[in-house]
C-alpha cells in the first residue's frame, strides 16, 4: 500500500499542478485574466445569482389563454367543416370551455356527428408520446351540438406549452447575450428564470412577457372601421387596435394569411430613405410563395402585421413582393427594433406568461455574500487545521497539506465544468473540508489502533490505510447518492449545493486516500520511523 510506481507519482504531481494552473485565474479580476497570453487558462468559476447579482423571475402559463386559443381554433375547424359540406347552422360560438351551435335541419345531426369525429381524435401524450388523450368530446341535444374540451386534454396542452415555452425562452434570453441563465420547469405550469449579472430587468420582463404571436392579415374587403365600430364587423372580419396610440384601428380579415411560424430570420435595420429604425424579415420557401401571391393578387389593399393582437404596421400593397422578404415599419426606437427582432427570431410562446414572483439581487449584495462565504470558509478551515495539528502532530500537517490540495482541485473542477457556484455551493465547499478531514481521521485512528496492537510503525501505517479504505468508500458513496438525489429533485441553489458536494466527494477520496498515502509513503521511505508519531 505504501509503494508507488513511477507513473503513479508522475500522475499525482501532474494532477496537482494542473489543479493549481486551472484555479489560478480565479485569484485575479476578469480584466486581468483577459490580458494574459493566449496559452494561459482564462476560465473562471461562474457565480450564481446570489453571488453575482441578477434577475429572478417565476412565470406561470395562463390556462385561460390556452383555452381561448384552442376554442378559437375549434370554432374555425367547425365552421370550415360545415361550410365544406353545405350544412346550415346558426349561433356558432364559444362559451366557457365548450363550443356550441344549432343545426337548421335537425335531421342532419347524425351526419354532423360523423363529420366532427376527426376533431375528437386522441393526441399523443406522456413521455416519448407513449400515451394518448382526447382533447374534445362531442355531444348533442336535439339540434344543438356541443364540443367540450376535456380536462385531460387541457392538462396535456398545458404540459406541452410549458415544454415549448422553455425552448422559446431559452432562445430569447441567449439572444440578449447573457451567460449561464437558468431556465427550468417548476411544478405543472410554472417556469423559473434566473439570469445572473443582468441588471436591466425591465427589458428582460418585456422580452419574456410577450407571446410574440405574429400574424399577417389582409384588409377586410367589405365595410369600414367606423361602421364596424357602430354596429358589428362583417362576417369573417374584426377590428384590430394599433400598437402605437397615435394610429387608428383597422378592419382586417379574421383569418391570418401568414404566421410568424413561416419566418426564418428577423433583423433590426435602418430605412435607407428615412434612416429610421425598422425590422427586416425573411420567410421560408412556403411563406415566401404565399407572401408573393398575396401581394401580387391584392395590390391596393392594406396588409396588416399583427403582433399579440395589435397591429404594428398596415401599409398599402403598392406592388408585388416576390423575394420572400420585407420590412416592418413603425415608430421604432433602436432598442424596440432590436427587441422585436429578438422576439421574432426566437418564435412565439404558445400561451401568455404572467410573472408571479420577481426578485432582483444587486451586485453589492452578491459581493457581501461572497465576502461572508469566504470568511466562513477561512474560519472553518483554520479551525480544522489547528485541530489536526494538535491531535495528530506531524500526520496532522500531512492531512492539512492534502486538505489545501483538496480545495484547489475542487475549485479547478468547478472552473473546468463551468458549474455555477452559489451561496449554498460555498456551504458545500466548507462541508467538503470537514469530510476530507473526517477521512484522514478514520485513517489515522486506524493506524493508532494497529500500533497499539504491537505492529511495527510501517506495518501499522500500511494496515491503517488498507483497512480504512472500505469505511471511507462506504461513507462517501452514500453521501454521493444523496447528492445525486438533491440534484435530480432540487432546483436552483439546491442543485448548486449538490454539484459542489458531489465534486467534493471525488476530490476528498483522491486527496485523503491517494495524496495523503503518497506523502506518508515518501516520509516513511526517507525517515524509516520506529514508532508512529501520532
Amino acid at each position: 500500500m505504501l509503494y508507488f510506481a513511477r507513473w503513479k507519482i508522475v500522475l499525482i504531481i501532474l494532477v496537482l499542478v494542473a489543479g493549481v494552473i486551472v484555479t489560478l485565474p480565479n485569484l485575479f479580476s476578469a480584466a486581468t485574466v483577459q490580458a494574459w497570453p493566449s496559452f494561459m487558462p482564462k476560465r473562471q468559476i461562474v457565480l450564481g445569482l446570489d453571488l453575482r447579482g441578477g434577475a429572478h423571475l417565476l412565470l406561470q402559463v395562463e390556462r385561460d389563454s390556452l383555452v381561448k386559443d384552442r376554442l378559437q381554433t375549434l370554432v374555425g375547424d367547425v365552421r370550415q367543416t360545415l361550410r365544406d359540406e353545405r350544412i346550415g347552422y346558426r349561433n356558432l360560438r364559444s362559451r366557457g370551455e365548450s363550443v356550441t351551435f344549432t343545426l337548421r335541419e335537425p335531421s342532419e345531426a347524425d351526419r354532423v356527428m360523423q363529420l366532427l369525429r376527426p376533431l375528437t381524435n386522441p393526441v399523443q401524450s406522456g413521455l416519448f408520446g407513449q400515451g394518448s388523450v382526447s382533447e374534445v368530446e362531442v355531444s348533442r341535444d336535439g339540434a344543438q351540438v356541443t364540443l367540450n374540451l376535456t380536462e385531460a386534454g387541457l392538462e396535456e396542452r398545458t404540459r406541452s406549452a410549458v415544454e415549448q415555452s422553455l425552448s422559446v425562452l431559452g432562445r430569447r434570453i441567449n439572444a440578449l447575450g447573457t451567460t449561464e441563465p437558468t431556465i427550468q420547469r417548476e411544478g405543472d405550469d410554472r417556469i423559473l428564470v434566473q439570469v445572473p449579472g443582468l441588471e436591466d430587468t425591465s427589458r428582460l420582463k418585456e422580452i419574456l412577457g410577450q407571446t410574440a404571436k405574429m400574424t399577417f392579415h389582409l384588409e377586410c374587403p367589405e365595410g369600414d372601421v367606423v361602421s364596424a365600430q357602430q354596429g358589428r364587423p362583417p362576417a369573417g372580419c374584426e377590428i384590430v387596435e394599433p400598437a402605437d396610440p397615435n394610429d387608428g384601428p383597422v378592419l382586417v380579415e379574421s383569418r391570418a394569411r401568414l404566421s410568424g411560424d413561416d419566418l426564418v430570420d428577423a433583423q433590426p435595420a435602418f430605412d435607407q430613405q428615412t434612416n429610421t429604425p425598422i425590422v427586416t424579415f425573411r420567410f421560408n420557401s412556403r411563406g415566401g410563395s404565399i407572401f408573393g401571391q398575396l401581394t401580387q393578387q391584392n395590390v391596393g389593399r392594406r396588409f396588416a402585421v399583427v403582433l399579440d393582437n395589435k397591429y404594428i404596421t398596415a401599409p398599402v400593397i403598392r406592388s408585388p413582393i416576390l423575394g420572400g422578404s420585407g420590412q416592418i415599419e413603425g415608430n421604432f426606437t433602436v432598442e424596440s427594433a432590436q427587441n422585436l427582432a429578438v422576439l421574432l427570431r426566437a418564435g412565439a410562446l404558445p400561451a401568455d406568461l404572467t410573472i408571479v414572483e420577481e426578485r432582483t439581487v444587486g451586485p453589492s449584495l452578491g459581493r457581501d455574500s461572497i465576502a461572508a462565504g469566504e470568511i466562513a470558509a477561512l474560519i472553518g478551515t483554520a479551525g480544522v487545521v489547528v485541530f489536526m495539528v494538535l491531535v495528530y502532530g506531524l500526520f496532522g500537517v500531512f492531512a492539512n497539506f492534502a486538505l489545501i490540495c483538496n480545495i484547489v482541485l475542487l475549485l479547478a473542477l468547478l472552473t473546468l465544468l463551468q458549474a455555477t457556484l452559489t451561496l449554498p455551493g460555498i456551504a458545500g465547499i466548507v462541508l467538503t473540508v470537514g469530510m476530507a478531514v473526517d477521512a484522514n481521521v478514520l485513517i489515522f485512528e486506524r493506524i493508532r489502533e494497529e500500533a497499539k496492537l504491537g505492529r511495527s510503525a510501517i506495518n501499522a501505517i500500511e494496515a491503517g490505510f488498507s483497512r480504512a479504505l472500505g469505511t471511507i468508500l462506504d461513507a462517501n458513496i452514500t453521501t454521493l447518492i444523496a447528492a445525486f438525489a438533491l440534484f435530480a429533485l432540487g432546483s436552483g441553489p439546491i442543485r448548486g449545493f449538490a454539484v459542489t458536494l458531489a465534486l467534493g466527494i471525488l476530490t476528498t477520496v483522491f486527496t485523503a486516500f491517494v495524496l495523503t498515502r503518497f506523502i506518508v509513503a515518501v516520509w516513511v521511505r526517507s525517515q524509516r520511523p520506529k514508532t508512529v508519531p501520532i
